[in-house]
Order: structure tokens, then sequence, then C-alpha cells
């Protein structure tokens, strides 16, 4: 991990800045809330609409949140 003053957290193997990680889940969770309440009251609508709300919420989040790791590739000598 960095030795700045940014918090990260370990979330599967993966480390994570937690602003991030704290606004995603708002985002995601606002979006599919959104699609499942504006769904039409039939059987399986209200699914459908929050599952298409929670694709909507990833998209938004992978263009506002960028990768913040840095890949070194560094040859084995023989």
């Amino acid at each position: 991990m960095e030795s700045n003053d940014k918090k990260y957290i370990e979330v599967w193997e993966d480390v994570v800045d937690m602003k991030d990680l704290v606004l995603s889940l708002i985002i995601c969770s606002i979006t599919t809330m959104g699609g499942y309440f504006l769904a039409p009251n039939d059987e399986t609508k209200p699914l459908i609409f929050g599952l298409i709300g929670t694709v909507i919420g990833f998209i938004i989040c992978t263009v506002i949140f960028k990768p913040k790791r840095t890949f070194e590739y560094i040859e084995e000598e023989e």
C-alpha cells in the first residue's frame, strides 16, 4: 500500500480507496432501488428494472472511478 494519507482497504485480494467504495455503493444502490420503484406493478418487471438499474449504476461507477494502480513489468534475468 502507498504511504500517503488515503485510506485503503482490501476487498477480494485487491486494495481499494474507501471513499470510492462508499460512493460506488451509494450510486449503485440509488440506481437499483430507483429502477425497482419505477417499474410497473407486475410480477417480474421490478426485478428486471432493478437489474437494469444495477447495470446502469455499474456503468456510471466505471466512468467516474478510474483504477489507481500501476503495473510494472520486470523481466527476470536468467
